[in-house]
């Protein structure tokens, strides 16, 4: 064939190593989809998982090597500040979470916390509560002023979804909203056992911080909101579509919150 064999192996590994040609090639389209359908947020790791997920049984290494050809590569993480007012005259609630966020099962812990987004309108206030088991966001609210009425209509969303049993813990920092009378009626009304982090100890309530660091890192610090209805919708999608519905979370085995709920209600039904 006037064809070397050094040649042909050379073109074997130019075409990704002969009859594997195609199949790299489709490897390479599905990386570009999941890097373009999650934003741009996977790194390698996570990756990994959506391609086995996806019938693609491949190592980290090479899904590193992959998402390099195919030119993905996951947004950077940047620095972010939590400010906290709690220097207020209400009472505060024993920390009874102390750290236990490893909760066996839906509905009996959740944790809440406030932050802020910046719009060309001026601040945005997000309150969120999470189910402390899968991860879940259950319950949000945003609004132009940072009131108690905004994390009272974040646990009332909540509440309405789920329906926990009394005994519920609520786990929070120590703003002024949370220890706000309103607030504290709403949580006696319905049962539930307020708690609080200790002053100045942002590791009290890691997993609220951990998301919101997602949600800036992943999507807010990637855009420029020109009113506060704008950032609305657009973090509306990323927690009800995206966080809850597609994210993989190493803590969940690198399911979605969504899916590692409905596996759960399966095992339970099953048992």
């Amino acid at each position: 064939m006037g064809v070397s064999r050094n040649g042909y192996y050379q073109y074997q590994k130019r075409m990704g190593k002969g009859s594997d040609a195609p199949l790299h090639q489709e490897m390479l389209e599905e990386v570009r989809s999941i890097a373009e359908s999650a934003g741009y947020v996977y790194g390698s790791r996570r990756m990994q998982r959506a391609l086995n997920i996806l019938g693609y049984p491949v190592s980290r290494s090479k899904a590193r090597k992959l998402m390099r050809e195919a030119g993905v590569q996951a947004r950077q993480r940047r620095k972010y500040k939590v400010t906290t007012n709690s220097n207020h005259g209400q009472p505060v609630f024993d920390n009874l979470l102390k750290r236990k966020f490893d909760v066996p099962q839906p509905d009996q812990a959740y944790a809440s916390d406030v932050t802020y987004i910046w719009t060309q309108e001026g601040w945005l206030y997000l309150a969120v509560v999470i189910d402390l088991c899968s991860r879940r966001v259950v319950g949000w609210s945003m609004g132009s002023r940072m009131k108690a009425r905004l994390v009272c209509d974040a646990l009332q969303m909540a509440l309405w979804q789920r329906q926990p049993q009394a005994g519920l813990i609520h786990h929070s920092d120590r703003g002024s909203q949370y220890a706000s009378k309103a607030f504290r009626r709403l949580l006696k009304v319905h049962g539930i056992r307020g708690s609080m982090s200790r002053k100045g100890d942002c590791w009290d309530n890691a997993v609220v911080e951990s998301f919101f660091g997602s949600l800036k890192q992943e999507r807010v610090h990637w855009r420029s909101y020109q009113t506060r209805h704008e950032a609305q919708q657009d973090i509306l999608e990323y927690i009800s579509m995206f966080y809850n519905g597609r994210r993989l979370h190493s803590y969940l085995g690198y399911m979605s919150p969504n899916h590692f709920e409905q596996q759960w209600s399966e095992v339970k039904e099953a048992a």
